[in-house]
């Protein structure tokens, strides 16, 4: 047998053995497995993931999903059962050495969890994937002051300016004009996330409302604060949870804002899935939290990896692929 046919039978393996351990973790915790449709009527809609459309007829086009968010949502509704989906989503233009625009997404819905038990709940999966890990909670607020030394809601554009620069951010001549979560997003995925989860799983939580996304929003030391986490692994993003939002009128709101920003950035505005919105306005969703876990991306930390399309059996990348050689050890 070649060489690279070894290889390619070890990542068969390794992938069917960590998609089986994945399931089984659910079914212990009596998770039901629900198989989404891919193709979908409306886009999910975020200003910065960009759907790939498909034309279904010669008049009708659909889209690949994103996520199997809103499809589950709506599922909740009218089951009130806690459910999981194992498989692969799509996002357009998402390539390089940790996004490939084909990947495989773990996401489910706990309903009656609290906030915290989600993130535990979510740490455990991870590392069900890897040796255990110790885990440190660390909030937006203090990420900011401690890795970029600047206060995120009340210093200037012009100090964050300077923050950048100072990190050797390269900005555009018309950077100073950016609003204040341009230049936080930026800082913190230049700046920040490359040191989280260095030996440990990092859990960064209260998000400012602005980054809240469908999450709901709590008082936290004075502040308006997201009931969002993310968990990171030596600088990769591995999970994004929420304690559910369920106000539809909240929802549209901040789907009209994302809509506003996609347009603010030259990019097409996306129709809202009513259907979705339907079923939350009628009262049925029940109080749950909610997380998405990149199930690459925690291989990837498994076998110390530096690029997804080694875990990948046909990457889309078209960046020389480095070697599995990790995974033929393990």
């Amino acid at each position: 047998m070649s060489p690279a046919l070894t290889l390619k039978i070890n990542l068969l393996r390794s992938r069917a053995q960590a998609l089986a351990a994945a399931r089984s973790f659910f079914a212990k915790r009596g998770v039901l497995e629900v198989d989404c449709n891919a193709l979908v009527y409306k886009p999910p809609l975020d200003s910065n993931i960009d759907v790939m459309s498909v034309a279904v007829t010669l008049r009708e086009v659909g889209y690949l999903h994103t996520s199997p968010e809103y499809a589950m949502k709506q599922l909740l509704c009218e089951t009130a059962q806690d459910i999981y989906f194992l498989g692969h989503v799509y996002r357009q233009g998402e390539i390089g050495w940790r996004h490939n625009p084909e990947f495989t997404m773990a996401e489910w819905y706990r309903i009656g969890f609290s906030f915290d038990q989600m993130i535990e709940e979510t740490c455990d999966f991870i590392t069900l994937f890897t040796k255990p890990l110790p885990k440190r909670k660390l909030s937006f607020r203090k990420a900011f002051e401690y890795y970029v030394g600047i206060n995120y809601s009340h210093d200037s554009i012009a100090t964050l300016y300077d923050a950048a620069k100072r990190h050797a951010i390269d900005l555009s001549e018309n950077a100073l004009l950016w609003d204040r979560d341009t230049f936080l997003s930026l800082l913190l995925t230049h700046v920040i996330e490359p040191k989280l989860g260095q030996e440990e799983l990092t859990i960064l939580i209260d998000y400012p409302c602005s980054e809240a996304a469908l999450a709901c929003v709590v008082e936290k030391e004075g502040e308006l604060v997201a009931e969002r986490f993310e968990i990171y692994g030596n600088g990769l993003e591995l999970a994004n949870g929420y304690h559910e939002l369920d106000d539809p009128i909240e929802l549209r709101r901040r789907f009209t804002l994302k809509n506003e920003k996609r347009v603010e950035e030259g990019k097409e505005p996306y129709a809202l899935d009513e259907q979705f919105l339907s079923s939350l306005s009628k009262g049925k969703f029940p109080p749950c939290c909610g997380v998405s876990v990149g199930f690459d991306r925690v291989l990837m930390l498994k076998y110390k990896l530096q690029t997804i399309s080694e875990i990948l059996l046909n990457p889309w990348a078209s960046e020389s692929l480095k070697s599995r050689s990790e995974i033929n050890k393990k």
